[in-house]
């Protein structure tokens, strides 16, 4: 675990993880400029032990990005980059579908910064009316692009019947009508991960009509 005190002095932390035999050739390459970073966090890095449930505690509350309720040191999905990119025209092709139908999206990406670089596109999905207790809202799509400085492009995902759905309390797999709040940006939509990147997301919603399908896993 990372200790609070870095965060506080260090203006930048490489997470190498296991990085192989040519390892160190890549991380000078990254401190030495020869390509902007793009990857994010796959873990959520927490401020403190003391915050996570007991051990021999087996329920959700409090772990992982999709149930957590205090602000990460680090959250899940966050990642610097050596330029910074712009989102902007989130849509959805209908607002309100019918149960089983698969909703699409486009947003706009833009590199506003001075160097080319990739940046990883981030789609998380909230189930605001489900019945049963549900993530905060989970990621449900991830596309890498590339952009050059002042380049823009747009972005496209899909989202299906199974990704919006939910497990109930008797294990079932159940797509439920109702509202969808869908977030689109380069981390979860968070205020640790805003404040760190100083960038918002792009949000927009929908709703599912009909009556409650059930789905195979």
């Amino acid at each position: 675990m990372c200790p609070p005190s870095a965060d506080e002095h260090i203006p930048a932390i490489i997470q190498a993880w296991y990085s192989g035999a040519e390892g160190g050739k890549a991380i000078a390459s990254l401190i030495f400029g020869d390509y902007s970073p793009s990857g994010k966090l796959p873990v959520t890095f927490y401020k403190t032990t003391e915050e996570l449930p007991d051990f021999i505690d087996y329920s959700m509350k409090n772990r992982t990005y999709r149930y957590m309720e205090n602000q990460a040191l680090y959250p899940f999905g966050y990642g610097l980059s050596y330029t910074k990119f712009e989102y902007s025209g989130l849509i959805v092709s209908k607002g309100e579908l019918k149960s089983g139908e698969t909703a699409k999206f486009n947003i706009r990406v833009k590199n506003i910064g001075q160097l080319e670089s990739e940046e990883t596109v981030q789609l998380y999905l909230k189930d605001v009316d489900a019945s049963v207790i549900v993530p905060k809202y989970q990621l449900k799509g991830v596309r890498k692009i590339n952009l050059k400085p002042g380049q823009e492009n747009g972005v496209d995902f899909e989202l299906t019947a199974r990704q919006m759905a939910l497990i109930d309390n008797d294990g079932n797999c159940i797509l439920e009508p109702g509202v969808f709040e869908v977030f689109v940006g380069g981390s979860q939509p968070d205020l640790r991960s805003i404040k760190l990147t100083g960038t918002d997301l792009q949000k927009c919603a929908f709703e599912v009509k009909g009556q409650s399908l059930r789905l195979e896993y």
